[in-house]
């Protein structure tokens, strides 16, 4: 048992009850509460010193800060994860909620990458939130590739997989590329990938390139080499994460403060850094997962709170996962059931698939 948990369990009615109205005022409003306000919502009729005495002992434990000189309360930290996890009423995803998912993602046409685009802002829609969707790492075979000429210093490299899902990257061709060499090189590895997913053929391509030098000129082989680049390093999984609904967050005109922590937000998604790590943090067991403030270790700096679930294919393995991420301030009874639902609409589509 945490050390949040045995502070709730010893807590009498009266503390339980100030506490929970000061969380759930301060997720509504986003302002302090003080004890005049409280003494009027109270179940039972005390004064505001008594109140406030209350307060103070809560203070004491850490459960509540006191922003400003003879202001009211707002929940630490600590305070908000003891609330989500002892006192936190998850309601039932809304009749409304549910048919704006189902309508944005009825449809289980087209592409994969496609699709999970649009999971993305429909969870953003309806949360009103920043959606982010970890997309499955593509294991499956490759069905074709092509190369297409946009400029003398740009093309496009196009992969068509076995189960629909389309991947495009840009790409600066090697100088004095032509249709013809294009096409050479294009018909080359449309010959080596069939049966073959694509970490099979980087993995084997330049042993088939040095093999089969004659089949092949310098151009195509150059283009070849040039085409596939683009699918190594880390760029690969950094392009799995899809993030939609930033401009929700600045939805409401906040404080200075408030505004630089959304932007060192903004930063970390345009990075998307420890995107790995993203995933990791849905494998220790099903469900939604809350974490809040500098728990979130993808975006500690900015003090936000990310509410995330991870979906699974027909075999029930984890290969994805959804989230929402927003201020500490979030609405987490609304949206926990929101993600849970995506999430298990997610796998289904995907599973559909299969």
């Amino acid at each position: 048992m945490s050390e949040a948990s045995k502070i709730l369990d010893e807590m009498n009615d009266r503390s339980r009850e100030v506490f929970r109205l000061i969380v759930e005022s301060y997720l509504d409003s986003g302002e302090p509460v003080g004890s005049r306000t409280l003494t009027r919502t109270l179940s039972e009729k005390v004064s505001a010193a008594t109140v406030r005495n209350v307060m103070q002992d809560l203070e004491f434990l850490g459960l509540l800060d006191s922003p400003h000189v003879s202001a009211g309360r707002i929940p630490t930290q600590m305070g908000l994860r003891m609330f989500v996890d002892g006192l936190l009423e998850v309601g039932d995803l809304g009749a409304d909620d549910r048919q704006k998912l189902d309508e944005t993602l009825g449809s289980n046409k087209g592409d994969v990458g496609g699709m999970l685009d649009r999971v993305g802002s429909a969870l953003s829609h309806v949360t009103h939130g920043a959606s982010l969707v970890l997309t499955p790492k593509q294991e499956s075979e490759i069905k074709h590739i092509e190369f297409v000429s946009l400029a003398h210093d740009r093309a496009l490299v196009v992969l068509v997989f076995a189960d629909g899902h389309v991947e495009n990257r840009l790409f600066t061709p090697p100088p004095g590329q032509t249709p013809s060499s294009m096409r050479e090189a294009a018909n080359f590895l449309n010959a080596l990938i069939e049966g073959r997913t694509l970490r099979e053929v980087r993995r084997q391509m330049q042993t088939q390139i040095d093999a089969r030098k004659q089949e092949i000129d310098v151009l195509a082989r150059e283009m070849v080499e040039s085409g596939m680049a683009v699918w190594d390093g880390d760029g690969g999984d950094s392009a799995r994460l899809i993030v939609r609904g930033r401009a929700n967050l600045l939805g409401e005109q906040g404080e200075a403060e408030e505004l630089e922590r959304i932007r060192t937000l903004f930063d970390d998604l345009e990075r998307k850094r420890d995107i790995a790590e993203f995933l990791e943090l849905t494998e220790e067991g099903e469900g939604v997962r809350i974490f809040i403030g500098s728990e979130n270790k993808l975006f500690s700096l900015s003090g936000s709170s990310l509410v995330v679930s991870p979906y699974m294919n027909a075999d029930r393995k984890i290969i994805g996962a959804v989230g929402v991420i927003g201020p500490t301030r979030l609405n987490y009874g609304r949206i926990v059931p929101i993600v849970d639902y995506t999430a298990q609409l997610v796998g289904k589509l995907i599973s559909d698939r299969s």
